[in-house]
């Protein structure tokens, strides 16, 4: 036996379209049918008062009314052949004729027909009942009689000069001419019924075409599975999404790109005017490069952002705008070069403790133990390998001392010589490592590369750090001033062509004459910096935009609540080590 193979199930947008012709046809049907049956019912009524005023007036005939008195008088009613040539037949015939009724029709009291179309029924019983109109009552009837259907009236004939019934009179006309009248009146209602049919079949197909527009051809499920998947994917991700439709307006905004820009829900609202920086927008301009990746200051975050456009087939979507955090990464980065420094200096430390041990061998495999011993009192008096800061031991903070030995290093080896100003002195200790860490690097980094760029023979950056303690033990403030040998922004903000010393902190501005390539994140470390220390209620400034030969940019940086009171005493040395700030022969280093 074959299998049967299932018929495809219609599309949505195809049963929608049957559904709006058949109530289409439905509708413009029952409007048919009812108008044509009031039409029916109206020309009913109409031959009914046609009818009664036609049987009104045979009956109101004095001639009519003696004749039928003087028959209803006899004890039985005359002959057929009589009465089709009396008078009665006369009157009757008289009127059908003028009047185009299906018939007239005249009784005696007991309904014996006096007067009637059709000669043959003459003298028999009338077919319907007359006894409403015998006692003395005007009806209107829709029967079918001898004749046919009809509608028509019974009206009761008074003997003369009298209220006794006589007779009575009834006259019909035929239903099949009221037909007819509605067979001429149907024509206009066709053409109605045929035109609302068109235009429901029209609109229909219009609707349907604008449904599939706007559904872009998917079905309700289909829709209903996208809609799922999109709230899924764009709530689960981290990285912001941010829609941005053909009309100019936002179609989507995730809970992470609110969370990264620090913004409400923007959906709804153009893109034009919404509160996000100018660099998102002019990716979605129509001349902006597709794929494009820029790097921004946010809400204290360093993001990268792209757009690509959105098409579906050749119909323009519009934007999708992509953004990832890279503060995390610049953090670790700024990490891994600090644990990177401290390698470094730990194999130094650990080839030179290596060599003084080698010495202290040789002297004691050649028999000078006295040599040995002076040796080693010689080192006890120099002490350990330590970091090449001056003035380390003004910070009673393990993690700055730490962490300004790492730069130091960094600084050495690029012929940079980093040192402590005469005025710094940390009493506290840090309790915002990462918010201080973004903030006192980057001015060292930026001084140590504007040092190095510098044209003064002797390369120096100097750093003062103060802590000023809260109120009433609370949280207190880190002030930190940075100075270098370079030769100042002068000149670098003349060729930027900005106005004023705050160009520097704009984002992408640099003094490097080799830009690194977009993304690389150059030019965004003033900016984020000062970001991190304003929404904290403190600022980067410039107190002098230095000279050309030197000196060079002395910066100044408050970031309050980044510090605690300490509880050692300023002098006092961190534990396992003689000298602050120093590294161990174990090869242990100070707390980062």
């Amino acid at each position: 036996m074959k299998r049967r193979t299932p018929l495809p199930a219609l599309r949505f947008s195809t049963q929608t379209l049957l559904l709006q012709l058949g109530v289409v046809a439905l509708v413009v049907l029952l409007s048919s049918a009812v108008h044509a049956w009031l039409t029916y019912d109206r020309l009913g009524r109409e031959a009914e008062n046609q009818a009664l005023t036609l049987a009104r007036t045979v009956a109101s005939d004095p001639s009519v009314r003696a004749d039928v008195q003087s028959i209803s008088a006899l004890p039985a009613a005359p002959p057929a052949a009589e009465l089709l040539a009396g008078p009665l037949m006369a009157a009757a015939e008289g009127a059908r004729t003028r009047t185009g009724a299906l018939f007239v029709v005249i009784t005696d009291e007991t309904g014996i027909r006096l007067a009637h179309p059709d000669a043959e029924r003459l003298g028999e019983k009338v077919s319907t009942d007359p006894s409403e109109a015998l006692a003395g009552k005007e009806v209107t009837t829709r029967n079918t009689g001898t004749l046919g259907p009809s509608a028509g009236a019974k009206v009761p004939v008074f003997a003369p000069d009298s209220t006794a019934v006589v007779g009575e009179v009834s006259v019909g006309y035929s239903t099949e001419t009221i037909s007819q009248s509605l067979a001429r009146d149907i024509l206009p209602i066709a053409v109605t019924a045929a035109g609302a049919l068109l235009a429901g079949v029209l609109a229909s197909f219009l609707l349907r075409r604008r449904l599939q527009r706007l559904t872009l051809g998917l079905e309700p499920e289909e829709i209903s599975t996208l809609v799922h998947d999109q709230v899924a994917v764009l709530q689960g991700v981290d990285d912001g999404v941010i829609g941005v439709a053909a009309d100019g307006r936002v179609s989507v905004f995730n809970a992470a790109a609110q969370r990264l820009l620090g913004v409400p829900d923007l959906a709804g609202t153009a893109w034009a005017a919404a509160p996000v920086p100018a660099q998102l927008k002019a990716l979605t301009r129509a001349d902006a490069a597709e794929g494009d990746a820029v790097e921004l200051v946010a809400g204290g975050r360093v993001l990268v952002a792209s757009a690509r456009k959105a098409l579906h087939g050749r119909e323009d979507l519009g934007w999708v705008v992509m953004l990832r955090d890279r503060t995390e990464l610049q953090q670790l980065t700024r990490q891994l070069d600090a644990v990177g420094t401290m390698s470094a200096a730990l194999r130094a430390q650990r080839h030179e403790f290596a060599n003084q041990l080698h010495t202290i061998a040789g002297f004691m495999s050649i028999g000078q133990p006295q040599q040995a011993q002076d040796y080693l009192a010689k080192l006890a008096g120099t002490g350990p390998l330590a970091f090449p800061v001056d003035q380390a031991e003004l910070l009673q903070d393990p993690y700055l001392q730490a962490f300004l030995g790492a730069k130091g290093v960094e600084a050495d080896e690029r012929g940079v010589s980093l040192r402590l100003g005469p005025e710094s002195v940390v009493r506290g200790h840090v309790t915002e490592p990462q918010d201080v860490t973004t903030v006192l690097g980057n001015l060292i980094d930026n001084a140590v590369n504007a040092a190095v760029a510098g044209s003064a023979a002797e390369r120096w950056v100097e750093v003062e750090v103060l802590d000023e303690p809260g109120t009433e033990g609370g949280p207190g403030t880190l002030h930190i001033v940075v100075a270098d040998s370079g030769d100042g922004l002068g000149s670098a903000i003349t060729a930027d062509g900005a106005e004023g010393a705050e160009a520097v902190f704009s984002e992408g501005f640099t003094t490097s004459e080799h830009p690194a390539r977009a993304g690389a994140g150059q030019g965004l470390g003033l900016a984020l910096s000062r970001q991190l220390a304003r929404r904290r209620g403190g600022d980067v400034r410039i107190l002098d935009p230095g000279s050309p030969g030197g000196p060079g940019a002395v910066f100044v940086a408050t970031l309050p609540g980044t510090t605690l009171p300490g509880t050692t005493l300023p002098g006092t040395t961190l534990p396992g080590t003689s000298q602050p700030g120093a590294l161990q022969p174990n090869g242990e280093d100070n707390d980062v």
